[in-house]
């Protein structure tokens, strides 16, 4: 548990968005490079089984690629570029159930026209909707002297 006098700024919204912008090219490369991978096995995807299996395996790509960093470092690349940082509101590292929950809470708020990240406008605190829910914050990381 962090102590208040010390606990890092809240992550500006227009630093989220360009992380979330430059995030997008990040995950559009994985996106290609997993379907590389798939496509020789599943074939055309002529068949609705397999677009849906199509569909699946990137979601568990891109599931595998936020949690992995989220657990490990509390940043994505993009995030380490922007220098924030994902943590609990205690300042402790997400839980698995938290990731898990992030993760899905915040792909239906981008479904849903992208509700889930213009509810930061409204928020007192300037959360996205998905970390309001999941009890976490975006933080500002400090530059290296």
């Amino acid at each position: 548990m962090q102590d208040n006098a010390i606990a890092p700024a809240p992550a500006p919204f227009l630093v989220r968005i360009a992380a979330m912008i430059y995030e997008s090219l990040l995950v559009t490369a994985v996106v290609f490079v997993a379907s590389f991978i798939i496509i020789p096995v599943v074939g055309e995807m002529h068949a609705p089984w397999q677009r849906h299996l199509f569909q699946v395996y990137i979601l568990g790509v891109l599931f595998a690629y936020f949690s992995a960093f989220w657990l490990r470092s509390g940043q994505t690349l993009a995030m380490k570029t922007w220098r924030i940082r994902l943590v609990q509101q205690n300042g402790d590292r997400l839980t698995f159930r938290q990731a898990v929950l992030r993760f899905f809470l915040a792909l239906i708020g981008l479904l849903l026209a992208g509700i889930g990240f213009w509810w930061a406008l409204v928020d007192r605190d300037r959360q996205f909707l998905h970390d309001r829910i999941v009890g976490t914050r975006l933080v500002r990381v400090p530059r290296k002297a």
